[in-house]
Parts: structure tokens; sequence; C-alpha cells
């Protein structure tokens, strides 16, 4: 299996200090500072970051589990909520899903929904996370 890797590096100061992040893949790098995170300020951050991770992986997942049972999905949206909260730590992960899924029941596709939630490798690198919820509905 492959190994994969991001780069990161921090100067100066907690808060006044600024940081680079760098996908090792070369898709993305950019900024990140105090402000970014814990505040306001436009950019990115390793929770942002966290949550795209774990909307892709999940949805990959998902798509996979739907092929096994023999309904393909025409579309999976995901978005990922990642909750930061004191100490700081990550309190709390809610991810949205919207699937198109022709010939699928709502109740089976919550049922795998649920089974990709606890069987991406994402989720399971996040079980340290208190609460990680599910909402998941056909359109």
């Amino acid at each position: 299996m492959p190994i994969r890797s991001a780069e990161a590096t921090w100067q100066g100061t907690l808060r006044e200090g600024k940081g680079h992040l760098k996908l090792g893949s070369g898709a993305w790098e950019g900024p990140y500072t105090y402000r970014m995170r814990f505040e306001d300020e436009p950019g990115t951050n390793p929770e942002e970051l966290i949550g795209a991770a774990h909307a892709g992986c999940y949805t990959m997942f998902l798509s996979g589990l739907l092929a096994n049972n023999q309904t393909p999905a025409e579309r999976l949206e995901c978005t990922a909520k990642v909750h930061l909260g004191e100490g700081p730590t990550i309190t709390k992960i809610e991810l949205h899903l919207e699937g198109k899924v022709p010939g699928l029941e709502e109740a089976k596709f919550r049922q795998l929904a649920e089974q990709a939630k606890a069987g991406c490798p994402i989720s399971k690198a996040l079980a340290a996370v208190p609460e990680i919820v599910l909402e998941a509905r056909l359109v």
C-alpha cells in the first residue's frame, strides 16, 4: 500500500507566527496562522484538512459498499464539520451526506452509510474524537 505525506513548517510564536502546509503530491499548499485556525481569518487550517480527508474517504468507502450491494451511487455529496473545542481538541465531527442512489430504499442507504462511517480508514484514525455523527438522506 502507498505511503502518503504532507509537510508543515511554523515560524514564530503561537499567536504571531505563521505556518505553511504542503501536500506531498504537490496538489495543494498554503499558509496557516493562529487566526485562520482559532478565529475567522480566511484561509485553511489542520481541522479543515481533516474534514476534507474524512469527507473524501467516507464517500469513497460508501461508494464501494453501494456497488457491492448492487446499487451503485449516481452521486454522493458529503460535508464534514469539524468542531474544535477547549484544549484545543477536536470534540465532534458532523458528516452531512446526500446521496442519489437509484433503486435503494432509505433504510438500507442509512445502514450502509453507518457502516461506511465505522469502516472508512479516516474514521478509524479519528477514533479518539468523542463524537462523530452522521446525517444521511437520499435525494
